[in-house]
C-alpha cells in the first residue's frame, strides 16, 4: 500500500508531462496547411493536417512517387512509375486533372525555375528527359549511368546535377548545350540531392556506403563526406536516402532507411547531431514551413511520423497508406 501512492504520482507526472507536449505540438503546428503524402501501393495521394490527421485522399495514377508543386502552387505533379507518367493534381479540388505521357519507369525530377520544364530522369532508358508542362511533350534527352535516380536544377536554370546509381556519379549537365560536362565521384549508390542556400554545396545521399557526399558546386568535386552510425546497426543497414534541409538552412535531415532513424547534421560544421527512432525505412521527408516539425514517411511501416525538430523527439507516428514514399507540405 505504501508504494501505490508514489507510483499513482509519478504516473500522474508522465501523463502531465505527455499532455503538455501534446498541446505545445498542437500550438507549434498552428498555421500549418496541408500534409500530402503519396502511397506507391495504393495509388493515392493522402492528404493529412499539420497535427497528423488524415482528412482526405486523390486518386493518381499508379505507383505514385516523387512529387512537387507547380511554380504557382496550384498544381501537385507527381510521378507514377507504372504509369510512365507524371500526374497533375489540381490542389483547391484535390482531383487528378491530366497526366504528362514519360518514358519507361520514370523516377525524381525537378522544374526549371520558371515552371514550364520538367527534367525527368528515367531509369530503364538510362536518360534525364525534359518535358514541356504546357504541351505534355517531350523535348530532349541527355544520355546517362545506370538507373539515374535524383534531379536537381540550379536556381538560375543553367545546370542540372543527376545521379547515376551503378555508376556512383554526379553528372553535371550544361542545360545550354544539353550536353554532361563532368561526372563527379561520389560514394556507392548516389540517391538524392540537396544544394545550400548559398548554391556552395551540394549534398548526395549515398545508399550503400551510410554516408552524404558534400560535393564543392565551384570545382565540382567532393570535399568531405558525412558518416553516420547507429548504435546497434550494422553499416549495411543504415542506407540514407531521402534528405530534407531546414527552413534556416542550417540543419540537414537526413533519412537513414533502413536504420529507421532520421539524423540531423549541422551544415556548417557537418558534425551529427541527433538521431530520432522513427519507423520502419524512413525514407522521404518534409518540413512544416516555420521548420518546428518533421514529417517522415516510413515506407515498411507504412506509415508518417512527425518529429519534434527542437526536442529531436518523434511525437507520434500515423498510418500513411501502403509504402509511402514523398512528402509534401503546404504553406
Amino acid at each position: 500500500m505504501a508504494l501505490r501512492a508514489p507510483i499513482a504520482f509519478a504516473l500522474r507526472a508522465l501523463s502531465i508531462a505527455a499532455a503538455a507536449a501534446s498541446l505545445a505540438f498542437a500550438a507549434q503546428a498552428q498555421g500549418v496547411g496541408k500534409v500530402y503524402v503519396s502511397s506507391e501501393k495504393d495509388h493515392k495521394i493522402y492528404v493529412f493536417d499539420a497535427l497528423g490527421a488524415r482528412t482526405g485522399a486523390i486518386d493518381v495514377c499508379k505507383r505514385p512517387r516523387d512529387m512537387r508543386f507547380s511554380g504557382d502552387g496550384r498544381q501537385i505533379m507527381v510521378i507514377c512509375g507504372d504509369s510512365n507518367a507524371m500526374g497533375l493534381v489540381d490542389v483547391a479540388t484535390g482531383k487528378l486533372t491530366g497526366t504528362v505521357p514519360l518514358g519507361d519507369s520514370p523516377e525524381m525530377f525537378a522544374l526549371s525555375p520558371d515552371g514550364k520544364t520538367a527534367y525527368v530522369s528515367i531509369e530503364d532508358d538510362n536518360v534525364v528527359a525534359a518535358y514541356d508542362i504546357g504541351s505534355k511533350k517531350p523535348l530532349y534527352e541527355v544520355k546517362t549511368g545506370g538507373e539515374p535516380e535524383g534531379v536537381l536544377v540550379t536556381p538560375d536554370g543553367k545546370t542540372a546535377y543527376v545521379t547515376s546509381e551503378v555508376a556512383n556519379v554526379v553528372h553535371v549537365i550544361d542545360l545550354g548545350t544539353k550536353k554532361v560536362t563532368k561526372n563527379i565521384k561520389v560514394g556507392k549508390r548516389p540517391r538524392r540531392f540537396v544544394l545550400t542556400p548559398d548554391g556552395a554545396e551540394l549534398w548526395v545521399s549515398n545508399e550503400l556506403d551510410a554516408t552524404v557526399s558534400v560535393v564543392d558546386t565551384k570545382t565540382h568535386t567532393e570535399k568531405q563526406k558525412v558518416k553516420f552510425t547507429v548504435k546497434g546497426m550494422r553499416e549495411a543497414d543504415i542506407t540514407p536516402v531521402g534528405m530534407a534541409l531546414s527552413p534556416d538552412g542550417k540543419r540537414m535531415w537526413v533519412g537513414l532507411g533502413r536504420a529507421n532513424h532520421v539524423a540531423e547534421v549541422d551544415v556548417a560544421s557537418k558534425a551529427v547531431k541527433t538521431q530520432v527512432l522513427v519507423g520502419k525505412r524512413a525514407w522521404g521527408m518534409g518540413f512544416a514551413p516555420d521548420g518546428k516539425t518533421l514529417y517522415v514517411a516510413n515506407g515498411l511501416s507504412d506509415d508518417m511520423t512527425l518529429v519534434d525538430t527542437a526536442s529531436g523527439k518523434a511525437i507520434k507516428t500515423v498510418p500513411a497508406g501502403r509504402v509511402p514514399h514523398s512528402i509534401l507540405v503546404s504553406k
